[in-house]
C-alpha cells in the first residue's frame, strides 16, 4: 500500500508558489538511526544531484530538508520530533520532506502537527526524489548535475559508503516496531548493487558496508542468500574493503566463514544478541539459545584470525529477573565482545511486547545498564590491549574529532585508531596505511597509532 502524504498548508502555500520558479534546489539532509537510513540517505544525495540540485551541509542555507527518521526506541522518535520542530524553527521557510520509520508508523498526526510538507513512506523512499520532484514541482536541471567521477561523501569527509542491499523483516521479534513500519523483504538485484559499488569505487570510495533491515534474509525473494552476493562483490568489484552491517546469528550462509579468506572482506561481524538468558529469548521470540550464540562465537574466532564481534542488548525486557539478568552478564564476560551497543528497553506501540506483564522498573533499568556499560569498557580496553605492538592497515578517514594533529580511522577489524600525524600531512586521508599500534586511547574506546617513519 502507498504511504504518501503531501501537506501544502495554507500557511505555506504561498511561499510553495512563489518558489516553483526556482531549477535549482539547495538540498540539505539528515538521518537517524541505522545504517540502513544511512544508505538510504547517501542514495537520496546522489539523485538529487544527478537532477542539478546542491546538497549544502548548511541547514539555513536549505530551500529543502529531507528527514530520515527511526522508531526503534521511544528515544529515536524523541528524537526524530526534535529534528523536525528544529528545522521549522531554524528554517521556517524551507520544504520539509520526511521518510524513514518513525514517520511511517503515524503518518497523518506526525507530518500534519511538525509542519511537514511531504512524507513519503518506506516502501516508497526508494523512489523519494522523484516524487519529492513531482509533488513540490522541483525542476530537473541535469545539465548541472555533479559531473561523473565527484562524490558527496568525499566532499563531506567520508570515506565509507553504506549501500542498500534489502528492506524489511520476515521474523517478528516481540520488541521489534521496525518490523511494522518497513514490511515484507524485498532484495535488490545482484547486478544493481555490483553496479553501485563499481561507480562508488570509481569516484574513489575505499570501503563499502552492506547495509538492510534483515541482511541475512537478503535473496529470500530472489533464490540466492546474502553469501552468494558477498561472493559475487568479491569477484566482480575491486573495491579495497568490504563490510557487512548487522547480520542476525541464525541468517549465516553455510560456508560463511570461508567469505572471510578474502582479505577484502573485513574480519568484523555486529551479530545481536538482546540477552544471554533462554528464557529473555523466547519472550523476545528470538531464534538463538545462548549456547548456540557462544558456538556461533567461537567457530569466527577460530577460523578467521582477529575476528571481531560487537553486539546489541536491550537491558530490562518485561519480566527480566535478577538471575535472568545475571545470565546476561556472564555471556558478555565469555564472549568479550570488542564493542556493546546498550539499548534501555522501551515498550513500542504495536508490538507484542508492549503488552507484556511484569515491567522492569526504570531506576532498575538505568542500574542495570550502568552496571553493562562499566563492564563493556572494561572488556573493551582488555580487547585493545592485545592488539599493542601490532601493525594494521587502516582506512584513515581525516581529522581526529576531539585530538589536534591527530587523523582517525578504522582497523580491517573495525578498532577505532587515532594516528598522530604531526606534519599535518593531509595526503593520508582516504588512502589506506600500515599503521602500528602503540596504545590503548586515555578515554579507553579506542587505540593510538603512528605511522612506520618510512611514510611520515
Amino acid at each position: 500500500m502507498s504511504l504518501l502524504h503531501s501537506f501544502p498548508a495554507a500557511v505555506n502555500s504561498a511561499r510553495f508558489h512563489c518558489k516553483h520558479f526556482l531549477s535549482v534546489m539547495r538540498v540539505h539532509l539528515k538521518t537517524l538511526g541505522c545504517r540502513l537510513n544511512e544508505a538510504e540517505l547517501e542514495s537520496w544525495s546522489r539523485d538529487f544531484q544527478s537532477r542539478g540540485h546542491r546538497i549544502t551541509d548548511t541547514l539555513a542555507d536549505a530551500e529543502m530538508v529531507v528527514i530520515n527518521t527511526c522508531a526503534v526506541t521511544g528515544e529515536a522518535v524523541r528524537k526524530s520530533r526534535k529534528l523536525m520542530r528544529g528545522v521549522r524553527r531554524l528554517n521556517p521557510t524551507s520544504k520539509l520532506v520526511v521518510s524513514g520509520c518513525f514517520a511511517s508508523l503515524d503518518p497523518t498526526q506526525n507530518a500534519q502537527s511538525l509542519g511537514v510538507d511531504l512524507l513519503v513512506g518506506n516502501h516508497e523512499k526508494d523512489h523519494l526524489v522523484e516524487i519529492a520532484s513531482r509533488e513540490l514541482d522541483l525542476h530537473s536541471m541535469p545539465e548541472l548535475a555533479t559531473l561523473p567521477g565527484e562524490n558527496s561523501l568525499l566532499a563531506s569527509g567520508r570515506q565509507r559508503a553504506f549501500v542498500k542491499i534489502q528492506d524489511g523483516c520476515r521474523y517478528q521479534c516481540t520488541f521489534c516496531v521496525v518490523t511494522l513500519a518497513r514490511g515484507e523483504e524485498k532484495s535488490r538485484s545482484v547486478g544493481d548493487i555490483i553496479s553501485e559499488i563499481n561507480t562508488l569505487h570509481q569516484q574513489g570510495i575505499q570501503e563499502a558496508v552492506l547495509s538492510g533491515v534483515h541482511l541475512g534474509g537478503y535473496g529470500s525473494d530472489r533464490g540466492s542468500d546474502l553469501g552468494e552476493l558477498v561472493a559475487s562483490i568479491l569477484a566482480e568489484t575491486d573495491m579495497p574493503r568490504l563490510r557487512l552491517g548487522a547480520v542476525e546469528p541464525w541468517d549465516l550462509p553455510v560456508d560463511f566463514w570461508s567469505l572471510f579468506r578474502n582479505p577484502r572482506l573485513m574480519p568484523h561481524l555486529h551479530l545481536p544478541l538482546q540477552s544471554g538468558s533462554d528464557q529473555v529469548l523466547r519472550r523476545m521470540a528470538r531464534r538463538c539459545k545462548r549456547s548456540e550464540f557462544q558456538r556461533l562465537v567461537d567457530q569466527a574466532r577460530r577460523e578467521v584470525p582477529d575476528f571481531n564481534i560487537s553486539t546489541d542488548i536491550i537491558v530490562g525486557f518485561p519480566g527480566e529477573t535478577d538471575n535472568e539478568w545475571r545470565q546476561t552478564l556472564d555471556l558478555v564476560e565469555q564472549v568479550r565482545f570488542g564493542h556493546l551497543h546498550i539499548f534501555a528497553y522501551s515498550p513500542r506501540p504495536g508490538t507484542r511486547a508492549a503488552a507484556m506483564p511484569n515491567p522492569v522498573p526504570r531506576d532498575v533499568i538505568r542500574a542495570r545498564s550502568r552496571q553493562l556499560h562499566e563492564i563493556g569498557q572494561r572488556i573493551k580496553k582488555e580487547v585493545l590491549e592485545g592488539y599493542l605492538g601490532r601493525r594494521f592497515a587502516v582506512l584513515i578517514e581525516g581529522a581526529h574529532a576531539t585530538e589536534s594533529g591527530c587523523l582517525a580511522g578504522y582497523t580491517p577489524n573495525f578498532l577505532r585508531i587515532s594516528i598522530e600525524n604531526p606534519g599535518g600531512n593531509n595526503e593520508l586521508v582516504n588512502t589506506i596505511r600500515e599503521i602500528n599500534c602503540c596504545e590503548v586511547s586515555a578515554s579507553g574506546d579506542g587505540l593510538v597509532g603512528e605511522l612506520p617513519p618510512s611514510i611520515r
